[in-house]
């Protein structure tokens, strides 16, 4: 595959675009936003087809605008529900998500839904306007947003599924799935793949059936028995969702995720998992034993903030352990983030 190349730069573009910046009064990122600015013009050469460019345009405009919403609330940890526009009050899936939100928002999350109606109204019910976002699709049978967000300022309408997909991703410190159709079903397995593939943050992934119910026992034998029968999967990604019919026990698998550990990031080549505690030398010595499996070079170390991390200020206060992660078995990741979590 042939790499992008970056070509020398203009020096008279990158000085009329640092005047413009200067003229609209400079801001954060100046650099990247440089960087937007220069892309653009490049569209005027490269992109002849309108639609093409009209995506690019509405994406960033869409971005720009749900990241500005979320801003405010960047300190507080976000639950996003998915599950079906079809299910009606009067169902035992509704009254279970209306349940959950108002438990978690309880627990101090704040609840992000599709906005729609059926799960997506529940669980703002449950968790309230107050700690609810509504991230929304125009559709041409589902145009409004459901009544409890509908005049919320948190509540942003998009055009496209990718843009609005990447906003849930982005802002989830967990996932919850409450029974749905094939918008549940995709949602469900683009969180999977993303952190079996290391492309977004490991979070709680929870699947919720009705008391009793085996819509989501039924989807992990399917999982089980050809997937990962046909090795199509590896065992370990199996650690990156549990189930279960309990909205209590929901709540608690999330919870428990944040009782020590922070996040993850990547510094170079080394992986750097930030923690509320530090793990004990006996704790430490375990963890090398235990999962010595996924680390490439060297061991599992007590690490201090890297350059990078106090360049952005990235969370200066909490401990951390750094290693180097083969890159890949990040359901053994998950597996240690729970580990992590118990000592």
């Amino acid at each position: 595959m042939k790499r992008m190349e970056k070509l020398p730069a203009d020096p008279e573009l990158t000085r009329r675009i640092q005047e413009l910046i200067q003229f609209k009064g400079g801001g954060h990122n100046e650099t990247e936003v440089a960087d937007i600015i220069e892309n653009a013009l490049k569209l005027l050469a490269d992109v002849k087809d309108t639609g093409d460019v009209r995506v690019i345009q509405t994406a960033v405009r869409e971005l720009r605008y749900a990241f500005r919403v979320f801003a405010p609330y960047a300190h507080k940890r976000k639950v996003t529900i998915f599950g079906s526009a079809r299910t009606t009050p009067n169902k035992p899936e509704y009254q279970q998500a209306v349940e959950f939100a108002r438990k978690i928002s309880a627990a101090g999350f704040m609840v992000i839904t599709g906005a729609g109606p059926g799960i997506m109204q529940a669980g703002h019910e449950g968790a309230g306007p107050a700690n609810s976002f509504g991230v929304n699709i125009r559709l041409p049978w589902e145009q409004s947003a459901n009544p409890v967000i509908a005049e919320d300022k948190k509540l942003i309408t998009f055009k496209y599924f990718f843009t609005r997909k990447l906003i849930f991703i982005r802002h989830s410190d967990a996932i919850v799935l409450f029974p749905g159709g094939f918008g549940t079903m995709d949602e469900g397995y683009e969180a999977i793949t993303l952190m079996q593939t290391g492309k977004s943050q490991l979070m709680p992934l929870v699947l919720v059936d009705k008391p009793g119910g085996t819509y989501w026992k039924t989807w992990d034998r399917q999982v089980r028995e050809h997937l990962l029968r046909d090795k199509l999967i590896s065992p370990d990604d199996l650690n990156l969702y549990q189930i279960t019919d309990n909205d209590d026990e929901a709540v608690k698998i999330i919870a428990r995720f944040y009782r020590n550990f922070d996040s993850t990031r990547f510094v170079k080549d080394r992986f750097i998992i930030r923690l509320k505690n530090a793990p004990s030398p006996s704790a430490l010595a375990a963890l090398n034993e235990d999962f010595a499996d996924i680390v490439v070079e060297g061991k599992i170390e007590i690490a201090q903030p890297t350059p990078e991390e106090v360049e952005d200020n990235e969370r200066l206060d909490l401990a951390r352990i750094g290693l180097y992660f083969n890159r890949r078995d990040y359901g053994r990741v998950r597996q240690l983030i729970d580990v992590l979590n118990g000592l």
